[in-house]
Protein backbone atom coordinates (compact mmCIF):
# COMPACT_ATOMS: atom_id res chain seq x y z
CA UNK A 1 0.00 0.00 0.00
CA UNK A 2 1.38 3.30 -0.82
CA UNK A 3 1.15 6.32 1.30
CA UNK A 4 2.38 9.92 2.08
CA UNK A 5 4.27 10.75 4.95
CA UNK A 6 2.73 13.53 7.00
CA UNK A 7 5.14 13.32 9.73
CA UNK A 8 9.09 12.21 9.78
CA UNK A 9 8.86 8.18 10.90
CA UNK A 10 11.90 6.56 12.28
CA UNK A 11 13.24 3.97 10.18
CA UNK A 12 10.74 4.97 7.25
CA UNK A 13 11.09 8.53 6.10
CA UNK A 14 10.83 11.83 6.11
CA UNK A 15 7.63 14.47 5.62
CA UNK A 16 6.00 14.43 1.67
CA UNK A 17 7.99 11.05 1.14
CA UNK A 18 5.81 8.78 -0.78
CA UNK A 19 6.26 5.05 0.43
CA UNK A 20 4.97 1.48 -0.53
CA UNK A 21 4.54 0.21 2.86
CA UNK A 22 2.60 -3.18 4.47
CA UNK A 23 -1.14 -2.82 4.61
CA UNK A 24 -1.01 -3.61 8.37
CA UNK A 25 1.37 -1.15 9.12
CA UNK A 26 -0.49 1.25 7.44
CA UNK A 27 -4.27 0.83 8.62
CA UNK A 28 -2.83 -0.10 12.23
CA UNK A 29 -0.19 2.24 12.79
CA UNK A 30 0.74 5.50 10.29
CA UNK A 31 -2.91 6.46 9.60
CA UNK A 32 -4.74 5.86 13.23
CA UNK A 33 -1.70 8.45 14.54
CA UNK A 34 -1.75 10.76 11.33
CA UNK A 35 1.63 9.97 10.10
CA UNK A 36 0.23 9.64 6.97
CA UNK A 37 -2.27 9.14 4.37
CA UNK A 38 -3.27 7.08 1.82
CA UNK A 39 -1.57 7.83 -1.65
CA UNK A 40 -4.81 8.22 -3.47
CA UNK A 41 -5.11 10.52 -6.76
CA UNK A 42 -6.73 13.19 -4.61
CA UNK A 43 -3.63 13.09 -2.07
CA UNK A 44 -1.10 12.16 -4.87
CA UNK A 45 -2.66 15.56 -6.62
CA UNK A 46 -2.79 17.49 -3.36
CA UNK A 47 1.19 16.44 -2.67
CA UNK A 48 2.32 17.65 -5.60
CA UNK A 49 1.07 20.92 -5.36
CA UNK A 50 2.63 21.38 -2.37
CA UNK A 51 5.79 20.57 -3.82
CA UNK A 52 5.53 22.44 -6.73
CA UNK A 53 4.91 25.86 -4.35
CA UNK A 54 7.46 25.07 -1.96
CA UNK A 55 9.88 24.57 -4.69
CA UNK A 56 8.72 28.08 -6.07
CA UNK A 57 9.12 29.62 -2.43
CA UNK A 58 12.67 28.13 -2.23
CA UNK A 59 13.84 29.20 -5.39
CA UNK A 60 12.52 32.77 -4.57
CA UNK A 61 14.53 32.63 -1.52
CA UNK A 62 17.48 31.54 -3.47
CA UNK A 63 17.31 34.83 -5.83
CA UNK A 64 17.00 36.97 -2.51
CA UNK A 65 20.02 35.57 -1.21
CA UNK A 66 21.93 35.49 -4.29
CA UNK A 67 20.99 39.24 -4.64
CA UNK A 68 21.75 40.25 -1.09
CA UNK A 69 25.26 38.63 -1.51
CA UNK A 70 26.19 40.51 -5.25
CA UNK A 71 25.64 43.90 -2.82
CA UNK A 72 27.86 42.75 0.02
CA UNK A 73 30.15 40.60 -1.62
CA UNK A 74 33.74 42.21 -0.42
CA UNK A 75 32.53 45.43 1.11
CA UNK A 76 34.44 46.80 4.14
CA UNK A 77 33.16 46.75 7.40
CA UNK A 78 34.85 48.96 10.15
CA UNK A 79 35.02 48.21 13.79
CA UNK A 80 36.28 50.45 16.05
CA UNK A 81 37.89 48.67 19.48
CA UNK A 82 39.54 50.03 22.56
CA UNK A 83 43.11 48.81 22.22
CA UNK A 84 46.16 49.10 24.39
CA UNK A 85 49.90 48.48 23.60
CA UNK A 86 51.12 47.00 20.69
CA UNK A 87 47.42 47.27 18.84
CA UNK A 88 45.78 44.46 21.16
CA UNK A 89 41.81 44.89 22.03
CA UNK A 90 40.62 44.92 25.24
CA UNK A 91 38.28 42.24 24.64
CA UNK A 92 37.60 40.76 20.70
CA UNK A 93 35.39 41.91 18.03
CA UNK A 94 32.63 39.32 18.27
CA UNK A 95 30.00 38.45 15.24
CA UNK A 96 27.18 40.32 16.71
CA UNK A 97 29.88 43.58 16.51
CA UNK A 98 30.09 42.54 12.83
CA UNK A 99 26.26 42.11 12.38
CA UNK A 100 25.51 45.69 14.08
CA UNK A 101 28.20 47.55 11.75
CA UNK A 102 26.41 46.06 8.70
CA UNK A 103 23.13 46.61 9.84
CA UNK A 104 24.39 50.65 9.75
CA UNK A 105 25.14 49.77 6.46
CA UNK A 106 21.76 48.69 5.72
CA UNK A 107 22.26 44.66 5.59
CA UNK A 108 19.86 43.24 8.42
CA UNK A 109 22.25 40.10 9.07
CA UNK A 110 21.69 37.45 11.80
CA UNK A 111 24.94 37.16 13.85
CA UNK A 112 25.30 33.15 13.43
CA UNK A 113 25.20 33.75 10.07
CA UNK A 114 28.49 35.35 10.34
CA UNK A 115 31.32 33.41 10.13
CA UNK A 116 34.87 34.79 11.02
CA UNK A 117 38.50 32.70 10.59
CA UNK A 118 39.24 33.31 14.72
CA UNK A 119 38.83 35.73 17.74
CA UNK A 120 39.65 39.17 16.08
CA UNK A 121 41.60 40.69 19.51
CA UNK A 122 44.09 43.31 17.60
CA UNK A 123 44.36 46.14 15.50
CA UNK A 124 44.57 45.22 11.59
CA UNK A 125 42.37 43.85 8.63
CA UNK A 126 40.65 40.14 8.55
CA UNK A 127 38.27 38.61 5.87
CA UNK A 128 35.05 37.23 7.04
CA UNK A 129 31.88 35.21 5.34
CA UNK A 130 28.59 35.78 5.36
CA UNK A 131 26.16 32.59 4.77
CA UNK A 132 23.38 33.77 3.33
CA UNK A 133 21.69 30.64 2.13
CA UNK A 134 23.23 27.02 2.48
CA UNK A 135 24.38 27.77 -1.26
CA UNK A 136 25.22 31.44 -0.63
CA UNK A 137 27.86 33.36 1.23
CA UNK A 138 28.99 37.01 0.54
CA UNK A 139 32.98 37.66 1.53
CA UNK A 140 33.84 40.88 3.68
CA UNK A 141 36.57 42.40 4.68
CA UNK A 142 36.66 43.52 8.84
CA UNK A 143 38.88 46.78 9.61
CA UNK A 144 39.25 46.88 13.44
CA UNK A 145 40.84 50.17 14.12
CA UNK A 146 41.14 51.77 17.60
CA UNK A 147 39.20 55.00 19.51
Amino acid sequence: MKVILLQDVKAMGKTGEIKEVAEGYAHNFLLPRGLAVEASVGHLKQHQQQADAAAGKKAKVLVAAQAVAAKMDGIKVEITARAGEGGRLFGSVTSADVAAALKKQGFSVDKRKIELPEQLKALGTFPARVKLHPNVEAALEIIVTSK
